[in-house]
């Protein structure tokens, strides 16, 4: 058979609140995206490694946490001797293309034009090349003059307009002209939904008079939840209304536009008939939109800005498609299921774990735990508290969050989805709260993570635990490219321990 094609396709802020196929709300016109979910693999507990933009990329593209991989906030980039998808695939004889939003260069918001060597340049579309063809008065129109319907329609914007669109085009241009005797790997990414809400103006006019109803989690008080909760809802206001209603026609316009084109894009494929060919769609976390008292994404593991849109359709005919899995999985799962399905070695340095042992029909509802980081927003500036410190344990009923700083939380997953009562100190939950905490802290000590300290153990609730100053030396795993790590005692390559090696005492 024929080597494995992957398309991998992706939003920005477009969690399972604004789709469809997860929320039963038909009026968010998510069409393409649900037939996608209907004739794949559909996972109701997908979740990003950071609800953040370049932290979360760095999840899905180097298949690191990025508090390993180096973006552990905003603008910067991964290490030198960190490789992505692009560069896995590459090395195996694939043809490699990316076209759309990056932000994994560390230089800004829309990158810097350059193509890295591991995609074809001829395909690259980050948001500098899609800034170098608009005028200085068109960069100044979609950044800050199309604000309505109206503006949309007085400035003649069309699909030929939008980062998108350009997106789209090309990834449809590779479906025609790839060559035929390479697999290959394209990715799409695409800026919308997220600001400035690009879109024509009848999208827009669909949504004038949609509200969005968030029921009793638009109500929340944040009384017994973190004190940077209560301080981020005070200082960037709650945008949904004293019914717990959500307007917003160019966010929810953009979410629809988006998703026609997605569609182009799946119709060219499915014309195409290209055989064996995988199909990945996810996004990169979502926006809160009152939820809470709370507007846009930051230092919190809400569902409604971690668990993200997370399909998988199998080549045509595959007994994988047509399914559910109700496991817990995340982005960090997925390029290593990508290597198995394409029969690539997957390197020890990567984190996650292949989901094709998931995805059998016999381990739908495993018991499994994902874990999702938030350490800052953005290196550039303050806003949303700086640094604040964030791990948070999703298994299959509960998620617990440690906030170094502040008040842990412990949710119920199938009584509370609202994520309304915080548990982490109710005397019945006592034993599962520890349980899951003893698993977060191992977890982060198996992964290095580099921001692990005896704090994350040493909680009010759990006065049991005793503080440990000193762990095992681990040396960084293999990605069967870089140079051996050295013992810097020794200078020899490293055997790997220097002090008794011990799983988690913190």
């Amino acid at each position: 058979m024929n080597r494995p094609n992957f398309v991998f396709i992706m939003t920005d802020t477009q969690a399972t609140n604004m789709v469809g196929c997860y929320t039963g709300i038909k009026a968010l016109n998510t069409n393409h995206i649900d037939d996608l979910a209907a004739s794949g693999v559909k996972f109701n507990s997908g979740y990003t490694t950071s609800p953040v933009c370049t932290p979360a990329r760095a999840g899905l593209f180097t298949g690191l946490y990025s508090h390993n991989s180096g973006p552990w906030t905003n603008n910067i980039a991964p290490g030198t001797n960190i490789k992505t998808m692009g560069h896995y695939f590459k090395e195996q004889g694939y043809d490699t293309v990316y076209a759309g939003k990056w932000h994994l260069d560390g230089h800004d918001y829309f990158g810097t034009g350059h193509c890295p060597k591991e995609w074809d340049e001829k395909y690259w579309y980050d948001g500098a090349n899609y800034l170098a063809e608009l005028s200085d008065e068109q960069i100044a129109l979609w950044r800050n003059g199309l604000n309505t319907a109206e503006d949309m329609r007085k400035h003649n914007i069309t699909a030929e307009f939008t980062w998108a669109n350009g997106i789209s085009n090309r990834g449809i241009d590779f479906l025609e002209t790839r060559d035929t005797d390479k697999p290959f790997l394209m990715v799409l990414s695409y800026d919308e939904p997220h600001h400035p809400f690009t879109c024509p103006a009848e999208y827009i006019e669909r949504f004038a008079d949609f509200e969005y109803d968030l029921g009793e989690k638009a109500f929340d008080n944040l009384e017994g939840k973190p004190e940077h909760h209560r301080l981020w809802s005070e200082a960037m206001g709650n945008p949904a209304d004293e019914n717990g209603k959500y307007r917003h026609p160019l966010y929810f316009g953009c979410n629809d536009y988006v998703d026609d084109e997605i569609g182009r894009v799946l119709s060219k494929l499915d014309e195409s008939q290209i055989e064996n060919t995988w199909v990945i769609y996810t996004s990169d976390h979502g926006e809160m939109m009152g939820a809470h008292r709370l507007v846009s994404k930051g230092a919190a593991a809400y569902d409604d800005i971690t668990r993200v849109p997370f399909l998988i359709r199998a080549p045509k005919g595959s007994t994988l498609n047509q399914t559910e899995v109700d496991t817990p999985v995340s982005h960090i799962d997925l390029l290593p299921t990508m290597m198995a399905i394409a029969d690539i070695e997957i390197p020890e340095i990567l984190e996650g774990e292949s989901l094709l042992n998931v995805m059998d029909n016999n381990n739908r509802n495993m018991e499994r735990g994902v874990l999702v980081e938030f350490n800052r927003y953005e290196i550039e500036h303050d806003s949303f508290g700086g640094f604040i410190p964030v791990r948070a344990w999703v298994k299959n009923d509960y998620k617990l969050v440690l906030n170094l700083f502040g008040k842990d939380e412990l949710y119920c997953r199938n009584t509370d989805k609202d994520e309304l009562y915080n548990l982490i100190d109710h005397p019945e939950y006592v034993e599962i709260r520890n349980q899951l905490h003893d698993e977060l802290l191992n977890y982060m000590h198996e992964k290095r993570d580099p921001f692990r300290t005896y704090e994350w153990a040493m909680r009010s609730w759990r006065p049991e635990k005793k503080a440990e100053w000193m762990g095992a030396f681990r040396p960084r795993p293999k990605d069967g490219f870089s140079p051996v790590v050295r013992d810097y005692d020794t200078g020899m390559p490293s055997k790997g321990v220097h002090i008794e090696d011990k799983k988690q005492k913190f």
